[in-house]
């Protein structure tokens, strides 16, 4: 189980980074402004500053590739791991195997790293999920999230589509 899951994952990457690399192309060869569509690349969230093209962080697809890792293990509130994860602890520590600080709770990781629109979405960057921001995991592509989702459901990979996004934050 634990191994289709992470060939899912590594799937959902390559096809993702794939997609992006060829519609990014035009745009690297193109030369002058960074976009002409009006919009600025902060504001795109997009890091190549080309407007709409999402390029994930080399840092994201390193904690996304880190909290692979815990694929299986149970959910359970309040954790902070190795062996179970709340939704919070899994982000952080994901994000501090490549060097980055993230606050504890959803709350305050909502806060930090650099806004992302949903047009801007690539995988390795946080979304804290909900209408109240109470739960976060790591976009792995292909309309996925990895997160430490709730009781009874171990980490793993579930459908963005099934909540509501609150901020998306890349790093």
């Amino acid at each position: 189980m634990r191994r289709k899951v992470l060939r899912r994952l590594a799937f959902g990457f390559v096809a993702s980074l794939a997609t992006t690399l060829v519609l990014a192309g035009p745009a690297w060869s193109q030369t002058g402004s960074a976009s002409g569509s009006g919009e600025s690349g902060s504001a795109s969230g997009s890091s190549s500053g080309s407007g709409g093209i999402p390029l994930p962080s080399a840092t994201g697809i390193g904690a996304l590739t880190a909290a692979a890792t815990q694929i299986g293990k149970p959910y359970e509130w309040g954790a902070t791991g190795p062996h179970a994860w709340d939704c919070s602890a899994l982000v952080q520590w994901a994000f501090r195997q490549v060097g980055v600080t993230l606050p504890r709770t959803t709350w305050e990781q909502a806060k930090v790293g650099m806004p992302v629109t949903f047009r801007g979405l690539a995988p390795g960057d946080v979304v804290v999920l909900n209408g109240d921001g109470s739960h976060v995991g790591i976009y792995a592509g292909m309309g996925q999230i990895l997160d430490a989702h709730a009781a009874g459901v171990p980490v793993g990979l579930h459908p963005l589509r099934e909540f509501d996004i609150f901020t998306i934050r890349r790093f």
